[in-house]
């Protein structure tokens, strides 16, 4: 009896116990390709693609397999997004506000300055309007989005000299992720420049820089910024809790069948409670090696948060004057924030507050 008869005269069951299951549920195998955005040194923020394409791969028994490319492998770091949206790769994994050139909006899909930690994005994303408001801003682009990673807040940078009050910035070359932040700086009067992180350090060596912010200490010492630049300041304010993203081709996405989606769906956040953990993991030990290798560890002061708050608050009123899509997503982050700050304020400040004062 061939197979075809089989299953008329004996339905699925009859099947299942022919043993002939393998072959009528068969599935073609998948074949996609990712372009990150980072360096393959860094297990932390690279290292969270390859989390994704594990699970991907195990979800599947090895039937969806996703190649992970480093930056500048496939294309340029900050050319993922044209591949996406072109089709060149199904999918990239980076960070949203590097693309603030082709739109503001893309920086609300990350982080903003003065914008929400990591717990609060993962809030706003999920059970707010985020994931729905940045995926209708996507689909211009011709793509979906998936949160696949956090670092938690970040460190303020790398610094030759000191910065004592907003008067410091006056001409200085900083190295910064996003056009925003760039904005933001170029207030206070520095000179913002944008570089992928695997061209830091060359920059700081040589001067071409004069200060650079990247992610936080695991990071920064890997990275080696310690060895050329001695004054290391916090908090990163302008990257309270920035989310890293999978962005997929839509038509791509769109030819996947529901399991499929739903595994990519799974597999992200998989990745994106492992990167953050690992952060938190791993950042307080790199944190005390640095200091034992005498790197000046420093506090931003009140006059420079200050001066960052007023002039990010300019730029964020000049871009809802000049992008809607802007506008429209700030306005539902901003509301989403105020109860936030609201919650936070009761529970996790004072709790943070007086544990941070206490020897264990």
């Amino acid at each position: 009896m061939d197979r075809r008869s089989l299953i008329k005269h004996t339905g699925i069951a009859g099947v299942l116990a022919a043993g002939a299951a393998p072959a009528v549920f068969a599935q073609a195998s998948i074949r996609w390709r990712l372009a990150s955005s980072f360096p393959k040194s860094l297990d932390t923020i690279y290292g969270g693609a390859e989390v994704f394409a594990k699970a991907v791969r195990g979800m599947t028994n090895g039937r969806f397999e996703i190649s992970v490319h480093a930056g500048g492998d496939l294309m340029p770091a900050f050319g993922v997004v044209d591949g996406v949206q072109g089709g060149t790769v199904e999918m990239c994994h980076t960070v949203p506000y590097y693309f603030y050139g082709k739109s503001p909006a893309f920086a609300l899909g990350s982080a903003i300055p003065f914008g929400f930690n990591a717990r609060q994005m993962s809030a706003w994303m999920l059970h707010g309007n985020g994931r729905k408001l940045m995926d209708e801003f996507y689909a211009g682009f011709n793509m979906v989005s998936f949160a696949a990673g956090n670092t938690g807040t970040q460190m303020g940078g790398w610094y030759l000299r000191e910065i004592k009050s907003p008067s410091d910035f006056k001409g200085m070359k900083v190295r910064v992720g996003s056009g925003l932040v760039g904005d933001v700086m170029a207030r206070l009067g520095a000179v913002p420049q944008n570089l992928p992180g695997a061209e830091i350090y060359q920059a700081l060596q040589k001067g071409t820089i004069d200060a650079a912010e990247w992610v936080g200490p695991y990071d920064d010492q890997k990275l080696g910024f310690n060895k050329v630049a001695p004054f290391y300041y916090y908090p990163g304010w302008w990257e309270g809790g920035p989310e890293v993203d999978l962005f997929v081709n839509k038509k791509a996405f769109d030819g996947l069948s529901s399991d499929n989606k739903l595994i990519i769906e799974a597999a992200a956040s998989i990745a994106h409670a492992d990167m953050l953990a690992k952060y938190d993991a791993l950042n307080p030990t790199a944190l005390k090696q640095l200091v034992a290798a005498k790197t000046k560890v420093l506090p931003f002061s009140q006059s420079v948060m200050d001066a960052a708050f007023k002039a990010s608050m300019e730029v964020f009123a000049h871009n809802d004057s000049i992008n809607a899509d802007w506008k429209k997503i700030y306005g539902d982050m901003r509301n989403f924030q105020r109860d936030q700050i609201l919650w936070f304020r009761f529970a996790e400040a004072r709790y943070d507050t007086f544990m941070s004062a206490q020897k264990i």
